[in-house]
C-alpha cells in the first residue's frame, strides 16, 4: 500500500471515535441510569479514566510495534508464543465478529420502525444481509476508502449529537444532575463505570490498523489519546443533558430510545427524528470500522501463524480472505443467534486482553519505555475492573459469567488442537518494532 493511500491522523481518529460512539451510546443509557442514577456523568468520567489507563500502554507499545495484530502483537513480544497467546488471538477475533453482528442487528432495529416497515424475521434478515454486504464491499476498496467514509459518517453523527447537547444544555435542570455519593449511589457509580468502560474499547482499532496509518510512530499515540478524550467529552455531555432533561424513571423506562425521548422536551418531534438518524449513522460508522478491524486482525494473525492459513490475504483482484470470512461469520451470528449474553462475554474478553497487554508492557518496559510504578498501578486498576465485572455478571447475569468461563476454556481447547495437529508455526519475524 502506497504512503498516499494510508490513513491520516484525522481519518484514524474518526475510525476510533466512530466505533466508540456507536450503537451503545443510543441503547445503554436506560441500563446506565438504572444502575448509576444521577451519577451517570461521573460514571462516564471514571470509565474514561480506566480507558486512559489501558491507553498508556497501547500508546507506548503501539508507536514502536507496528502490526495490525494490535494487542496480540504486544503480548507476543512481551510473553512469547504460547497456547495462552493463541487462545487470546482467537478470542480477540471473535469479539470483532460478534460486535459486527450486534451492530447489524441494531441497525435493523432502528431502521425498520423509522421507515414504517413491520419488524419480522424476514425484514430484519434482509436489512442485515444488505447492510453487512454494503460495508464489506466498502472495506474491499481498502483502508483509504474506509477512512474517508468514516470521516464523513462521524462528522454527520457528531454534528447531530452536538445539536442535541447544545439544545439540551439550554433547558437542563441542574438539580437533576447533582451527584449523590452515599454508599448505595457510590456502589451504583462503580458498577456503571465498569459497564461503560466497554464503551471506550474502540480505541484498540487504532493499533489494529497501525500498518495502514501514516507515520504510525507519531499518529498512533496521538489518535489513541485524542479519540478517548473526544469520546469522553461527548459521553459526559450527553449524560448531563439526558439526566438533566428527563426524569430518571422515564430514562429507565425508555431503555434504548432514551436519547430520542430526552430530545423531545427541547427539540420536539424533530429531535426524535434527528436522534434516530444519529443512531443509524452511529451504528454505520461503528460497523464500518469494526469490519475493517476484524478483517485486519484475522489477516495479521493468520500471517503470523496465530490463526489458520485460510484467513491470510490472497493477492487476487485485491481480495481479502479475512474480510470475507469475518463478514460471513458475523452475518451468520446476526441471523441465527440472540447476542445479548454473548455481547456481555466480549466485555470480559477485552478486559483480559488489556490485562495481558499491561503484563507484557511491564516485561518490555526497559526496551520500550514507560513508568514502571505507573504500569503496576494501572495493572492493579485493571484487575479490579475485571473482578468487579465478573462479580457484576455473577450477581446479575449468571449465564454471561459461565459463558465467559466457557469462552476462555473453548479458545484454549481450540488453540491446543490447532497447535497439536496444525502444521503452521509462528512467524516471529513478522511482528516487530
Amino acid at each position: 500500500m502506497g504512503k498516499n493511500k494510508k490513513l491520516s491522523l484525522i481519518e484514524t481518529i474518526s475510525m476510533a471515535v466512530g466505533t466508540m460512539i456507536g450503537a451503545s451510546i443510543f441503547s445503554i443509557f436506560g441500563l446506565g441510569a438504572k444502575i448509576a442514577g444521577n451519577d451517570l456523568p461521573e460514571a462516564f468520567i471514571l470509565s474514561g479514566i480506566y480507558a486512559l489507563v489501558v491507553a498508556y500502554s497501547y500508546a507506548i507499545l503501539g508507536k514502536k510495534i507496528i502490526s495490525n495484530a494490535g494487542p496480540i502483537a504486544f503480548i507476543l513480544k512481551g510473553m512469547g508464543d504460547s497456547i495462552i497467546t493463541g487462545a487470546l488471538s482467537i478470542l480477540m477475533w471473535l469479539t470483532y465478529v460478534i460486535s459486527i453482528a450486534l451492530f447489524v442487528k441494531g441497525f435493523a432495529g432502528y431502521l425498520l420502525p423509522f421507515v414504517h416497515v413491520k419488524s419480522t424475521p424476514l425484514t430484519v434478515a434482509l436489512v442485515e444481509v444488505v447492510v453487512i454486504s454494503f460495508f464489506t464491499a466498502l472495506n474491499f476498496f481498502g483502508s483509504k476508502a474506509v477512512g474517508k467514509a468514516e470521516f464523513y459518517i462521524v462528522l454527520i453523527k457528531l454534528s447531530i449529537l452536538l445539536v442535541f447537547i447544545v439544545g439540551g444544555f439550554m433547558t437542563i435542570n441542574w438539580q437533576m444532575v447533582k451527584p449523590s455519593f452515599d454508599a448505595s449511589h457510590t456502589n451504583g457509580l462503580l458498577n456503571a463505570s465498569i459497564i461503560f468502560f466497554l464503551s471506550y474499547m474502540g480505541f484498540g482499532l487504532i493499533t489494529n490498523a497501525s500498518e495502514n496509518i501514516k507515520d504510525p510512530d507519531k499518529n498512533v499515540p496521538r489518535a489513541i489519546y485524542i479519540s478517548i478524550l473526544v469520546v469522553m467529552f461527548f459521553y459526559v455531555s450527553i449524560a448531563l443533558v439526558t439526566i438533566g432533561n428527563l426524569p430518571l424513571p422515564d430514562i429507565v423506562k425508555a431503555q434504548e430510545n432514551a436519547l430520542a425521548i430526552a430530545a423531545k422536551p427541547f427539540l420536539g418531534n424533530f429531535g426524535f427524528v434527528l436522534i434516530t438518524i444519529g443512531a443509524l449513522f452511529s451504528i454505520s460508522s461503528a460497523l464500518n470500522a469494526t469490519i475493517f478491524g476484524g478483517a485486519n486482525i484475522a489477516y495479521s494473525l493468520a500471517k503470523d501463524g496465530e490463526l489458520p492459513e485460510y484467513f491470510e490475504r490472497k493477492v487476487w483482484a485485491n481480495s481479502t480472505e479475512g474480510l470475507y470470512i469475518t463478514a460471513i461469520l458475523a452475518l451468520l451470528f446476526a441471523l441465527f443467534f440472540n447476542l445479548g449474553a454473548i455481547a456481555s462475554i466480549t466485555s470480559t474478553v477485552f478486559t483480559v486482553l488489556y490485562i495481558f497487554v499491561l503484563i507484557s508492557h511491564i516485561k518490555l518496559q526497559k526496551e520500550y519505555g514507560g513508568n514502571k510504578l505507573l504500569l503496576y498501578i494501572n495493572l492493579i486498576v485493571l484487575l479490579f475492573v475485571f473482578f468487579a465485572l465478573m462479580r457484576y455478571q455473577w450477581n446479575t447475569q449468571p449465564r454471561a459469567f459461565y459463558g465467559s468461563i466457557l469462552s476462555f476454556a473453548g479458545a484454549y481447547i481450540v488453540e491446543y488442537i490447532y497447535r497439536k495437529y496444525g502444521k503452521r508455526v509462528l512467524k516471529e519475524t513478522k511482528i516487530g518494532a
